[in-house]
């Protein structure tokens, strides 16, 4: 199964749904889960916040740590998932924030790039990459390691909980 797939078919089987809030990725985590049939019955939507002003917003990433850290950071990614998860209602938040090129942003390095996932309870799971590739390449990677970070999650939680 590929990795989509793999993913609503885990929310399927909880009885869970994903959201996702995307800066670097510019809606593509959100259409390549919808590119799966029958991705409804998990998927709820998202929102595509590329420009800093946007996170503060629509998805409540605090504006001190936007001053502080700029767009780019853990922290950032954590609470734009956390946001699109209270915004939409879905059960997890998946978000993505970093620098895909060709210029450096906020001091961060091309292919700098943090992952979170928001779920039950509000609790977070991130990742920090450092991608290489052109801008597409990296834009590519990242969605493929958001959904890799929600299929692990998910899974452990799986495990955890039947065991």
């Amino acid at each position: 199964m590929n990795g989509p797939a793999e993913l609503l078919s885990l929310l399927v089987r909880r009885g869970a749904t994903i959201a996702v809030a995307e800066s670097l990725t510019g809606g593509l985590i959100g259409a390549t889960l919808t590119s799966v049939p029958g991705s409804s019955a998990a998927f709820v939507g998202g929102v595509v916040s590329y420009a800093t002003d946007l996170k503060e917003r629509l998805l409540g990433v605090p504006g001190d740590l936007l001053a502080r850290e700029g767009a780019v950071h853990p922290a950032v990614a954590a609470a734009m998932a956390r946001g699109v998860r209270e915004l939409t209602g879905a059960g997890y938040g998946l978000a993505v924030t970093g620098v895909a090129g060709p210029d450096p942003q906020d001091g961060r390095p091309v292919g700098t790039v943090h992952l979170a996932l928001c779920g039950p309870g509000g609790r977070i799971w991130h990742r920090d990459l450092l991608l290489d590739g052109s801008r597409e390449q990296i834009r590519v990677k990242t969605v493929n390691e958001a959904v890799g970070l929600a299929i692990g999650v998910l899974e452990t939680n799986m495990r955890e909980q039947s065991g």
